[in-house]
């Protein structure tokens, strides 16, 4: 990408590499280009080989050829770099029609269950700050925006903010599993279906954004495999998954439910960091008492709301000479097709660790199931010197031990003796 765009307004080059842009009698330029789009002229910066005459691949990829600037981090530095402007999007009929039926289905559900909801609501500035308030009886506010229609994810973060700054918990719908709001601030995916079912009775089913906590101890009994090695490496392991993947599994979530469960906090938003780049993070929805459990595993609470670099710091400059090809589209650069599915399966946050919380060393809300062959049951009940139906599971490790009947315990001698460490 070029390290420099036009400004259309002074008619000059903006150099991104130098300290003063390029333009040292402009002392206020710095400030101006790294205004936001929503606040300046969508034609003040413009590309320098679009404004030469030559051909940019932008016009390819439905990109405009007017620039926005941006910081952004590469390595252990911040740098200035600019990108294209998407055309502008003009939501469809159908599109339209989804989100008001949405936002009419979130306050219905409010309202039914006895919750102040208010559409359209507006900030002290009088400006809409969100599609539909829901508040609950403690007082807190959850903001429900309704997208349907392709948004950035600069407009997620910016309209998510400015939630946050007015006291609002933001909570984005949409029925698009590749929707760049996806793990840019909390949100829920529904099924993509006509606004008639939206707006109707029909249960619509929570398919995204809602996880439960699963923690299991990593041994050869273990119904998951080791997230590290693939195999059991003894050490306890912790991680989000979708209702339909745990063990056992959870019930899914209603969306008329979570617009209660949200608003009374049964549900709380998380965010939760990659454990491979910490830079990187995903936002969901988890039951309040996985959360608590979480928090104890982890020892941390959720980080802050956005990964771009910190306002404050200093923007590193490498005083390069003007480059004015685009390389929008060309080999070894990023080539935009189909938006890639951003809402998957995979579990997130997984979090290893060797010794866990006292609190989690109590009988589970869904008991560990054994699954055994008759054959194997006779045989570890001949071991054990009882009958085949009182073998179960160890409540810690899963294995199996005399578990029912007189005189039994509920976990393992290995893990009775964990537990009474010092």
């Amino acid at each position: 990408m070029a390290n420099g765009v036009f400004h259309t307004g002074y008619g000059v080059i903006v150099e991104l590499s130098k300290s003063d842009l390029g333009q040292p009698h402009r002392p206020g330029l710095m400030e101006e280009v790294l205004t936001p789009v929503g606040q300046r002229e969508r034609t003040l910066l413009q590309c320098l080989r679009d404004r030469q005459g030559g051909e940019c691949q932008c016009a390819l990829a439905d990109k405009t050829p007017w620039m926005f600037i941006r910081r952004q981090r590469l390595g252990d530095k911040v740098v200035l770099v600019a990108a294209h402007l998407p055309v502008t999007h003009v939501a469809t009929p159908e599109e339209s029609d989804k989100r008001k039926a949405m936002k009419e289905r979130i306050a219905r559900a409010a309202s039914r269950h006895g919750l102040d909801a208010q559409t359209e609501a507006k900030g002290a500035d009088g400006r809409p700050v969100t599609d539909v308030l829901v508040t609950g009886p403690g007082g807190r506010r959850i903001g429900w925006q309704a997208q349907y229609s392709p948004v950035s994810a600069t407009t997620v973060r910016r309209r998510s903010t400015a939630a946050r700054e007015g006291g609002i918990t933001p909570l984005w719908v949409t029925g698009d599993e590749r929707a760049a709001l996806i793990d840019r601030a909390p949100w829920a995916r529904v099924d993509d279906v006509p606004w008639q079912d939206i707006a109707s009775r029909l249960t619509l089913l929570v398919r995204g954004g809602v996880r439960h906590l699963q923690v299991w101890k990593c041994t050869d009994a273990a119904e998951r495999a080791c997230p590290e090695t693939g195999g059991a490496c003894g050490r306890f392991h912790s991680g989000w998954f979708p209702p339909a993947l745990c063990l056992p599994q959870e019930r899914a979530t209603a969306l008329d439910e979570l617009v209660v469960t949200s608003a009374d906090g049964e549900h709380v938003p998380v965010r939760t960091r990659n454990r491979h780049d910490a830079r990187h993070a995903a936002y969901l929805w988890a039951p309040a008492a996985d959360v608590e459990k979480w928090h104890a595993i982890v020892g941390e609470q959720n980080g802050t709301d956005t990964d771009d670099p910190d306002p404050d710091e200093p923007i590193s400059f490498t005083e390069q000479e003007l480059d004015s090809s685009c390389r929008y589209g060309e080999p070894g650069q990023p080539v935009p097709g189909r938006r890639p599915r951003r809402d998957t399966a995979a579990a997130t946050g997984l979090h290893t660790f060797d010794e866990a919380p006292a609190s989690l060393y109590r009988a589970p809300r869904n008991p560990v199931q054994l699954r055994l062959t008759p054959n194997e049951r006779n045989a570890i009940a001949q071991e054990l010197h009882c009958p085949p139906w009182e073998i179960g599971p160890c409540i810690r490790c899963a294995a199996p031990i005399h578990r029912y009947g007189r005189n039994t315990g509920m976990a393992c001698p290995t893990c009775i003796a964990a537990l009474n460490q010092p």
